[in-house]
């Protein structure tokens, strides 16, 4: 499985004599943004340190960086006092040097949901100086449907999981931010459609990546192989029926093998054709979780005009699209030329319905749009930016859904909108990356006074 997780701090360059190895006992700290908590050697320098839970002492052994180094990144190898949220982890690759997959097996389900708001919290008030109240926020990171388990299990979540295969052809995971893998034998936090496919059990030589995906809203499965340079594509038998397709090692694109090239996903009562590997949201119960929380917060009426951004496959505009009827219109933008096409495919029936291609900073200017009624955007990692958001704060919209996966990204396009004359109605957090860092946040936003 390949490690997703992504970390705050910038990239640091080692100057000076390596740290890497050395350990130190220290009290921890605050947790961060990115799956670690904060601590200070006792020369002052500041650790970012995996494996640990705030109030904690460890000794912590230095995996990167230098004397020289602004921060230096540790994991926790043995636990002096622990937390009362520690417990042992269910996952046997989980923990310091193994998978990089999950951050936070070792906390208690309602911990690693206090430990993400708290993530949330100190965002926000850094770098959009709101405190929960002002961001209508009640504190709280919501489980998903059916994710509140018995002590000791797992929620199995995870329909995209990307294996990296190692020299024997196993199917491996990553470790943290490392290209060296972990061998396993299953994933945990992998839905019952991949762990039933035995990705961990054949032989992938020759293969660099199988990722594999099961859809939440039909029993369609793919495989996605990448194949190392000039190996042959091996023959796929797996446990049950999928589809295969591939990397085409010259220009990145994906191509089907045989099968379908798509698979089906479903949420707000409609059926969405996903195709080679396109974004579809990873938690079986995130779709419609979020396109409830975006609905609620927008409100829309008849005859609305509104704007989907970074539509993908067009789940809010076709929610939207359901609600505003036949002289409202929703216009969808995205940059992915096959999600566009499965977005014209999947809303086909919504005459009021338009998307076009390409990216938002270039497509939206272009458009003559000078107002609207709604906005949905849920950009990439990065956010929005300040540009993108002062154009769209100039549009007047009634109310703006924001979806956002990282806190960090929200905030900063938060403060910007606040330049642009809007503020937050309410915010939503939900827990749908269940043991990892990642946390998924809705806002809804209006203008800071009537009649702008």
């Amino acid at each position: 499985m390949q490690n997703e997780s992504t970390s705050s701090p910038a990239e640091d360059s080692q100057t000076g004599d390596s740290l890497i190895g050395e350990e130190y006992e220290v009290e921890v700290g605050p947790v961060a943004h990115g799956g670690h908590c904060i601590a200070r050697t006792s020369e002052g320098q500041v650790l970012f340190v995996r494996h640990t839970l705030p109030g904690e002492k460890v000794i912590a052994r230095i995996t990167d960086g230098d004397k020289d180094s602004r921060f230096l990144r540790a994991d926790a190898v043995t636990i002096i006092e622990p937390s009362k949220d520690r417990v042992e982890a269910p996952c046997p690759y989980a923990g310091p040097g193994k998978c990089g997959g999950c951050d936070w097996q070792h906390a208690k389900p309602g911990a690693q949901r206090r430990l993400k708001g708290e993530v949330i919290a100190e965002q926000l008030q850094r770098l959009a100086g709101l405190t929960p109240e002002e961001a209508g926020w009640d504190g709280t990171v919501m489980p998903a449907e059916g994710d509140k388990l018995p002590k000791g299990e797992v929620p199995a979540w995870r329909t995209r999981v990307q294996y990296a295969i190692d020299e024997d052809g196993r199917g491996s995971a990553r470790k943290h931010r490392s290209h060296d893998v972990e061998p396993i034998e299953h994933c945990m936090i992998a839905a019952p459609g991949v762990s039933e496919l035995g990705i961990e059990k054949r032989d992938w030589t020759g293969m660099a990546s199988v990722e594999a995906i099961t859809a939440t809203g039909s029993n369609d499965r793919q495989v996605i192989l990448t194949p190392k340079p000039g190996a042959r594509l091996p023959l796929v038998e797996l446990d049950k029926p999928v589809s295969v397709l591939r990397v085409d090692e010259r220009d990145g694109g994906i191509h089907r093998v045989h099968g379908r090239g798509f698979v089906r996903e479903r949420a707000d009562d409609r059926t969405y054709r996903v195709g080679s590997g396109g974004f579809w949201q990873v938690h079986p119960q995130a779709a419609n979780t979020l396109v409830r929380a975006v609905m609620q917060g927008l409100l829309p009426r008849k005859n609305d005009m509104a704007l989907d951004l970074y539509c993908g496959v067009g789940l809010f505009a076709g929610a939207i699209g359901q609600r505003i009827g036949e002289k409202g219109a929703v216009l969808g933008i995205e940059s992915g030329k096959r999600a566009v096409e499965d977005a014209r495919h999947n809303l086909q029936d919504l005459d009021r319905v338009r998307i076009e291609h390409g990216k938002v900073d270039q497509i939206l200017p272009r458009t003559g749009i000078t107002e609207c009624d709604l906005i949905v955007l849920d950009p990439p990692r990065a956010g929005a930016g300040k540009q993108t958001v002062k154009h769209l704060a100039g549009l007047g919209a009634r109310r703006i859904a924001y979806v956002a996966c990282d806190p960090a990204a929200l905030a900063r396009d938060l403060a910007y909108f606040r330049e642009g004359g809007y503020k937050v109605r309410t915010l939503r957090a939900f827990d749908l990356f269940p043991m990892t860092s990642h946390v998924e946040c809705v806002a809804i936003l209006e203008p800071a006074q009537k009649g702008l």
